[in-house]
């Protein structure tokens, strides 16, 4: 699938790439970012490949993403009309200030009009919440939101680093009071963290929400540039978020991802974010890049196509352990329906199931 083969954002009308550029690297406020000029080649290049969705926050590099972008957009309005443009609020930039950040009404509107100017535009195409404010009603955050987008500051909705369950309330609030609905979902997704499939993604699918995976490379522990030969001596830019996941599981799971990156002739961190972006619910995935190179090597996965058995074999390495409901609820088991074959699966007789009609009070 080509980078310019345009998916639709959840239950929405919004044409977004497979792929979104993540810009939280863009400015050099942290070891590990990128000089704007580099930022802006690394932008360039991924719109000249057909890429039109680009994901930045007011708090990546202290607002300094925002306004690396910014500065492109200024200089071409009508390249800021072609690009979805998503960003975030939650985060607080102002020490000292319990309102400086969060999702409540006061904190919702500053950061939104800070994050507008920075980026030189009137408005968003997609507007996250960071991550669930628990000090905050949900309805307070929907009704200021669905204010945003009736004053034409925003145009589309969605929800980042939040339970499902209260994924679902706000979708459901907002439906019931009129208010924007929600089309996107942020969520970290990858071969190392799959938890949520018990119930996030699930919730997303049922709601007509898209979901946008976030780190599908686990912070580039599927990369295969860290593993037993180098443990404890690899170095990584942001530290001990990467170096974490350098244990005996990745490894295993890399050693896997490099024996299917072989059949493909392809490399292991192409074959991880084709598997995510091959996802069920998953509408584009989320991609980083430091260098231009990074970004050329990620786009590339949209190339790679699994077959039915890498997959499998993929999944059945990776597979969290169920947790106690999707146990009990789990396939073939259910005392519902009888013995019977629905939807191809066939489930066992209810214990004790009368043998006949007559048999039952």
């Amino acid at each position: 699938m080509p980078l310019n083969h345009y998916v639709t954002l959840g239950r929405s009308g919004l044409r977004v790439s497979p792929f979104a550029l993540g810009t939280m690297t863009f400015g050099e406020d942290q070891p590990w970012g990128t000089s704007p000029r580099d930022a802006e080649a690394i932008f360039r290049r991924y719109a000249d490949a057909g890429g039109n969705f680009v994901d930045t926050a007011n708090v990546y590099m202290r607002g300094h993403s925002e306004k690396i972008l910014g500065d492109v957009f200024g200089r071409e309005p009508a390249l800021r009309h072609r690009t979805v443009l998503a960003t975030k609020f939650y985060g607080n930039l102002f020490p000292g200030d319990p309102n400086g950040g969060g999702a409540g009404r006061k904190a919702l509107v500053r950061q939104l009009e800070e994050s507008l100017r920075r980026l030189r535009t009137d408005y968003v195409d997609l507007y996250w919440c960071h991550m669930w404010d628990q000090f905050t009603p949900i309805e307070e955050t929907l009704r200021t939101l669905d204010d945003q987008v009736r004053a034409g500051k925003i145009r589309y909705l969605g929800l980042s680093d939040t339970p499902g369950w209260k994924l679902a309330e706000a979708q459901a609030l907002s439906l019931a009071s009129g208010f924007t609905p929600l089309v996107g979902y942020q969520i970290e997704y990858s071969l190392l963290e799959r938890t949520v499939e018990n119930e996030m993604i699930p919730a997303a699918r049922a709601l007509g929400i898209g979901v946008t995976p976030w780190s599908p490379l686990k912070g580039g522990a599927l990369t295969g540039k860290y593993n037993r030969d180098n443990h404890g001596k690899a170095k990584a830019g942001r530290g001990d978020w990467v170096l974490q996941n350098a244990n005996e599981r990745t490894y295993g799971v890399v050693d896997l991802l490099q024996r299917v990156a072989r059949e493909l002739d392809t490399t292991p961190a192409r074959v991880a974010l084709a598997w995510v972006q091959g996802r069920p619910g998953v509408t584009s995935t989320i991609i980083g890049a430091r260098t231009q190179e990074q970004l050329d090597e990620n786009l590339k996965a949209l190339e790679v196509k699994l077959s039915p058995e890498q997959e499998k074999q993929l999944d059945q390495a990776t597979t969290p352990p169920p947790w106690a409901l999707g146990r009990f609820l789990a396939p073939p088991y259910s005392f519902g329906y009888g013995g019977t074959t629905v939807e191809g699966i066939t489930s066992p007789p209810t214990p004790g199931q009368p043998k006949s009609d007559a048999e039952r009070y």
